[in-house]
């Protein structure tokens, strides 16, 4: 049974996301630390998994081919840095079309949960959208961070707070993300929530 796993939403956390979609190779820019954070995180033992929302594939804005040259060249590349990536699940579907996979369903960890026996109770998940920390939530993993390289870190935290929902650390990037895990023992302070509302700004 796999003990120490992380799970990754892609884009706005290993690569800059974009309004317009990731579509082809030529899209992906690694965000800043990234891959040197999945190599710390694999040398310190933790098995790396990327859950993704891809609807591009159910939008029509690319094809499954180009999706697994993306991916491909992006798991070359972080192998090439020192890091590992176990496995790959994504969701191809658009929005509408009701699947049990599309975050924050938490259809793709438990299928990665099934497919490497993975104990939950000590797994870890780090994305940038409210998405995935509901997702985190409701797979029942240990801990989920929320980063704030994502296109929207501030209504992704405006909708956690209104929704009463918060992860158990919030990070700058993928690297301080990693530096919280591993200097904090991974054992979140389940008793005090990880954002605070906005405060006004002063007249």
């Amino acid at each position: 049974m796999l003990k120490k796993v992380i799970f990754l939403d892609r884009d706005g956390v290993i690569n800059k996301d974009s309004p317009s979609y990731i579509r082809t190779w030529a899209d992906i820019e690694f965000l800043p630390g990234s891959i040197a954070a999945i190599a710390r995180l694999t040398a310190a033992g933790y098995a790396i998994i990327i859950v993704s929302n891809q609807s591009v594939i159910g939008r029509k804005m690319t094809s499954p081919e180009e999706l697994d040259v993306i991916f491909n060249n992006m798991r070359a590349e972080i192998e090439a840095g020192g890091g590992n990536i176990l496995d790959i699940f994504f969701c191809p579907h658009h929005p509408d079309d009701g699947c049990e996979c599309r975050k924050p369903a938490p259809g793709m960890v438990r299928q990665a949960t099934i497919k490497h026996d993975i104990d939950l109770s000590s797994a870890g998940f780090i994305g940038d959208s409210a998405k995935d920390i509901i997702c985190a939530k409701r797979a029942g993993c240990a801990f989920c961070i929320l980063v704030e390289s994502g296109c929207r870190s501030d209504e992704e935290k405006e909708t956690l707070l209104r929704i009463g929902i918060a992860p158990d650390h919030v990070a700058a990037d993928l690297a301080a993300a990693t530096q919280w895990i591993i200097k904090a023992g991974c054992a979140p302070d389940h008793g005090k929530s990880a954002l605070q509302p906005r405060q006004p700004a002063r007249s």
